[in-house]
């Protein structure tokens, strides 16, 4: 009997990466993938490979569009559906609780009704402003400081889970800055976007504020790997926060590894929401249950230089 999996919002950055693995490496899976196209990420069903295992494509929007129908024969629902970019949501809280917080509560009514169990990607940048070099840990609802409307939605999303957690199963994993490659990808995440500009001869663009002070990031290879962990312990699917990070970096150390491969201009700017101070997030809870983020930034950064093979002279 084939495991049925759903990914909401699976053909942008993250959604594409996992859809390309789970069916490269799964077996006897049906993955159900949903997205409104909002981001006409069309090449990410391109050239798919099944390896014996079946795909479905929906054109649905959370928003307007009834999953009942999908929904009830799934296995797990991993909920990536939303729109994103921390930065340019300043100015638009109300399109960002309209869109992503409905789409959640779309999610848990329909996973409460027919009983599946859903994976929730949040995002470390709920924790906010900190002490200088503090380590946040999930379970401190003290440290919690979320500076831009995306993250202020994320957290009441999370919120919003916790309050059906004795109807549903579900896990909240926040998330690092994400780095690396997919067919999905989008450029407006810091390692992204430093890569991008660096390989056009472009000015790298940092906030001022932040060039020196620590970030969390986690690769998509080890999102994907927690994702398959869950699926192997379904145990674990018990209403737990997580975080995942591969890494603390500094920004300076970021820049210093595509200097590796990248001639590069910096130029300073200033930013509206990132004037925290460094913050270091902790795997410890995670590591718990027995699974160790493995990827390493620096490969996945040179991945990433490696996608622009051509040479951009002009000036």
């Amino acid at each position: 009997m084939k495991k049925t999996i759903i990914i909401t919002g699976g053909l942008g950055h993250i959604g594409s990466y996992l859809i390309e693995n789970f069916l490269r490496k799964k077996n006897n899976l049906h993955l159900i993938i949903i997205d409104n196209l909002q981001s006409q990420r069309y090449s990410s069903l391109f050239n798919l490979k099944l390896k014996g295992n079946k795909f479905s494509f929906y054109d649905l929007d959370l928003t307007k569009d009834s999953i009942s129908d999908v929904v009830k024969n799934a296995n797990l629902l991993i909920h990536l559906a939303a729109i994103t970019d921390a930065e340019n949501s300043v100015g638009k809280e109300s399109l960002y609780k309209k869109n992503n917080l409905n789409c959640t509560k779309e999610v848990i009514k329909f996973c409460k009704k027919y009983n599946v169990p859903f994976i929730f990607p949040s995002s470390t940048s709920v924790y906010g402003k900190m002490k200088h070099n503090e380590i946040l840990f999930e379970d401190n609802q003290k440290i919690l400081y979320p500076q831009s409307p995306y993250a202020r939605i994320k957290l009441k999303e999370e919120e919003l889970i916790k309050q059906n957690f004795e109807d549903i199963r579900s896990i909240i994993i926040r998330l690092g800055t994400i780095v690396g490659k997919s067919k999905g990808m989008r450029f407006h995440t810091a390692v992204n976007k430093f890569c991008y500009q660096a390989c056009m001869n472009k000015e790298i663009t940092v906030w001022k504020s932040a060039y020196n002070q620590v970030r969390p990031y986690a690769t998509l290879n080890d999102f994907y790997r927690i994702i398959d962990f869950f699926i192997k312990n379904e145990k674990y699917i018990n209403n737990q926060t997580y975080n995942l990070v591969t890494k603390n970096l500094t920004v300076k150390q970021i820049i210093d590894i595509i200097k590796i491969k990248k001639k590069i201009n910096l130029k300073f700017v200033n930013s509206k929401i990132m004037n925290q101070l460094s913050y270091k997030v902790s795997n410890k809870k995670i590591s718990n249950l027995g699974f160790r983020p493995i990827y390493n930034i620096k490969s996945e950064i040179f991945e990433t230089l490696k996608t622009f093979k051509f040479q951009n002279k002009i000036r």
